[in-house]
């Protein structure tokens, strides 16, 4: 799971980045520089003292300080093509607006509303090319799965000239997998950071309910001083607690990321257990046991036999295998089990 922090110049959101990173003195240098953040999870920590392994792996997001919106020539606020390029690859943004005053202007619903154009404006000129290229593709364009995609762009084209972005573009019969390879930004999953001074902090949510009755609905939105987050995330554990106290402040921001970036992205996790290694592995919602074998190693998907699996509540219930397999909440499992948040799976597969 990889994250993109973007934001207009001077908006924060490479303190934001220092905050959730934990990087310090983070400047223009760590521009595109991943940090690897681990997913706390209570359930993960519990079973690691049942189990007493060798090694506890936390799930991982991948966050990088990917895009300043720059003044371009016209006098305008763009994402420049090398920046939106990588941005593609990403699987949600973080956005950072400024609620804090710099010197210039505040007008964080004007910069949000700079940057979604900016998405469909690029998504429109993709779709506008590779539309182009169908066209001049002489006999090939008839062929069934070329009119299929033709079709598909020419709803997409149709749909962002509406102003609309395509996360709200409902497909059918499955076309929508045929957009995956466009990597299109305005399909992506977008979480919205007002950066706000710290004297604001108290106030966040007069500032939140003002935000969220002029942004679309499916983006979801938090409030944060970065700044005092960058300086929290550098602190001994002992001295944060304090400072969180002073401040009321009863989770940091990478913590409230992480949770909101889990939500967004509508991941779940299922575990591996053992004296070797207890590991809690990130899947989309509704993967199946054979596509969630596969993120452990590929092999596991492709000579797939079945999964062994019983859920965390219960495993913690019983205490351990050999009675849950007594109390009939051990299961076996064939490939289309869909798997459910806190399964503990150990798959069995071909060799």
């Amino acid at each position: 799971m990889y994250i993109s922090i973007i934001g207009s110049a001077g908006s924060g959101k490479t303190t934001l980045f220092q905050a959730l990173s934990g990087i310090k003195n983070a400047n223009s240098a760590t521009a595109n520089t991943i940090a690897t953040i681990d997913v706390p999870d209570e359930r993960l920590e519990r079973l690691a003292k049942i189990f007493n392994p060798r090694k506890t792996v936390y799930g991982r997001i991948e966050m990088s300080d990917t895009a300043t919106i720059e003044e371009g020539d016209v006098k305008n606020e763009t994402i420049s093509p090398k920046a939106i390029q990588k941005m593609r690859t990403s699987d949600a943004f973080i956005l950072v607006l400024r609620h804090f005053d710099n010197g210039f202007p505040v007008d964080p619903v004007a910069e949000f509303n700079t940057i979604f154009a900016e998405f469909i404006l690029s998504d429109m000129a993709q779709i506008e090319i590779r539309l182009e290229r169908i066209n001049k593709q002489g006999g090939k364009k008839d062929n069934p799965l070329v009119q299929q995609e033709k079709a598909m762009l020419e709803k997409c084209l149709a749909h962002l000239n509406e102003e609309k972005p395509l996360s709200t573009l409902q497909t059918l019969n499955g076309e929508g997998k045929m957009l995956r390879g466009f990597q299109f930004l305005s399909q992506k999953p977008m979480m919205v950071a007002v950066n706000c001074d710290e004297i604001t902090v108290a106030e966040t949510e007069t500032i939140l309910s003002g935000f969220k009755t002029r942004l679309p609905d499916n983006i979801p939105v938090i409030a944060a001083c970065a700044k005092l987050e960058a300086e929290l995330a550098l602190m001994a554990p002992e001295e944060r607690a304090v400072f969180m106290a002073e401040y009321g402040l009863t989770e940091t921001i990478r913590d409230r990321i992480v949770q909101l970036a889990y939500q967004t992205l509508g991941l779940i996790s299922f575990f591996t257990v053992g004296e070797d290694e207890c590991r809690a592995w990130p899947i989309k919602r509704g993967m199946t046991a054979q596509e969630s074998a596969g993120t452990i190693h590929t092999d596991f998907y492709n000579k797939f036999i079945r999964a062994e699996t019983v859920g965390y509540d219960d495993f913690i219930k019983y205490g351990h295998f050999s009675e849950c397999k007594k109390a009939g909440v051990w299961r076996l499992e064939g490939k289309e089990y869909i798997v459910r948040n806190g399964d503990i799976i150990s798959i069995r597969a071909g060799n």
